[in-house]
């Protein structure tokens, strides 16, 4: 069968594209945004990649169309796909009928750390010998590709609470039907589509409404949202977590920065896990995969050996590049240490808290050397200024926050310099980049904040700074 896939560069939607070569159909697809490493990854598959969206894309004549969430009515090609009659479906519906039946699935949602909480997950899967099947909003560095279907009868995803495609409404998740939910956190987020935080509140309750009883749902034990929505109806046993509290899965802190933890269950060690992970975001994250790993039959003491040789996902707090710079004398500016050399980092931020806990846990790994958070606001959220004194404020941690002001935006982020006075606005990339030189003399670490191609910057500024 030939699948023709709209928005194929999506971190889903390319996902998707891999388990559908893998499932041996012909795969092509067209997106207005082709950039790594979602491009590569594809092309890598033997997938067809077509640039921009048009009515001739589908002179093919595809057995069938799957339609990103990210494309409505009025795009050339959606219009095609109706006047020509073609077959056409949501991702999530497809993926549901194709690949999940008869599936133990394995689902992570929440508004943060979802893909690196199915990371860790389906690592520790296989590392135990499991061979999960997987579709990843990343490209988790432990696999080196964001999908797969795998040899087993699980199946890990990513349960994204954003809706399905123009013709349905509902968040992707409510097809999934996972027996084990992990409900990572909760916080207003997808303004474009939601109204208010009750309105997530109540599709995590029909997610909640799909978990059979003989499953599991995972949650933070302090996260109100979380608690909400459980409160509206829970028929499925319940485990909670915590750090330095009690709840039934607790973790311990051995280093404050999150790089060293003891797991307990009813106050009973099950092991240390020691990584190169920092922020209490990533603990939780940890304790999560532990628990729903156990759920699946893998003692927690397994669990943690794998995450002790987990290697992160691509864009979460990567490091790109290490550069040795000639530092004037750390006496001329505080902060400054001589000879330290810049440290590159390339973080998917798209909400304050994400960026917050990043930060924190940046600061608490690095104590007193230099911080500068580049941030480009460019999710739907952001863009529209819901988050403008918590943006600011979850920018504490930086010593200098540069953020990039494009035209298009729709609100003027001067308005973030009312809640800070760290922050700076830069309205063109080279003005970015210029300020970075300037600043690179004194050393520290320089975390890019995108959940885009932030314009290419990543590469341009370590040409900049290395010459």
């Amino acid at each position: 069968m030939h699948i023709h896939i709209l928005g194929i560069c999506g971190t889903f939607m390319g996902g998707l594209a891999v388990i559908a070569r893998q499932l041996g159909h012909q795969v092509s697809g067209s997106d207005q945004n082709v950039y790594p490493p979602m491009s590569t990854q594809l092309e890598q598959q033997g997938i067809v990649l077509m640039e921009g969206y048009r009515a001739e894309n589908l002179d093919s004549k595809p057995d069938l169309v799957i339609i990103g969430n990210a494309l409505s009515r009025g795009n050339p090609e959606v219009e095609a796909v109706l006047n020509r009659g073609l077959r056409y479906v949501s991702g999530p519906q497809w993926l549901a009928e194709h690949v999940l039946q008869d599936k133990w699935v394995l689902g992570v949602a929440g508004t943060h750390g979802k893909t690196t909480t199915t990371s860790m997950l389906s690592w520790i899967l296989e590392h135990q010998g499991f061979n999960p099947g997987f579709l990843i909003g990343g490209i988790p560095l432990n696999f080196g590709i964001s999908a797969r279907l795998g040899e087993s009868d699980f199946f890990v995803i990513e349960a994204d609470e954003y809706d399905s495609a123009f013709f349905d409404k509902r968040s992707k998740f409510v097809h999934y039907r996972p027996r084990t939910a992990i409900l990572n956190n909760l916080e207003y987020d997808h303004a474009d589509i939601f109204p208010d935080l009750d309105a997530i509140k109540k599709q995590f309750h029909h997610l909640v409404r799909t978990v059979p009883g003989e499953g599991l749902i995972i949650s933070p034990e302090c996260d109100a949202n979380i608690n909400d929505v459980l409160a509206m109806g829970c028929w499925t046993p319940a485990a909670k977590t915590s750090i330095d509290s009690h709840a039934q899965w607790n973790a311990q802190l051995i280093n404050s920065d999150g790089s060293k933890f003891d797991v307990l269950m009813d106050n009973q060690q099950q092991g240390c896990v020691e990584w190169t992970l920092t922020g209490e975001h990533n603990v939780y994250n940890a304790l999560s995969a532990i628990v729903a790993a156990k759920h699946v039959g893998i003692l927690p003491k397994d669990a943690i050996a794998a995450l002790g040789q987990f290697k992160n996902v691509k864009r979460r707090m990567e490091v790109i590049a290490k550069i040795p710079v000639l530092s004037p004398s750390a006496e001329l500016r505080t902060g400054g240490v001589e000879g330290n050399g810049v440290t590159i980092y390339d973080d998917f931020a798209h909400h304050p808290t994400a960026i917050q806990t990043t930060l924190d846990g940046l600061r608490k790994q690095v104590g007193q050397e230099r911080i500068i958070a580049i941030v480009e606001p460019r999710s739907n959220t952001m863009r529209l200024g819901v988050h403008t004194k918590t943006l600011a404020e979850s920018l504490g941690h930086a010593d200098l926050a540069i953020i990039y002001q494009p035209e298009a935006m729709g609100w003027d982020l001067g308005e973030l310099k009312k809640y800070a006075n760290n922050i700076e606005i830069c309205k063109s990339l080279d003005e970015i980049i210029s300020k970075l030189k300037f600043e690179a003399r004194y050393g520290g670490h320089f975390v890019l904040m995108s959940n885009g191609s932030f314009g290419g910057i990543y590469q341009r500024l370590q040409d900049a700074l290395k010459s």
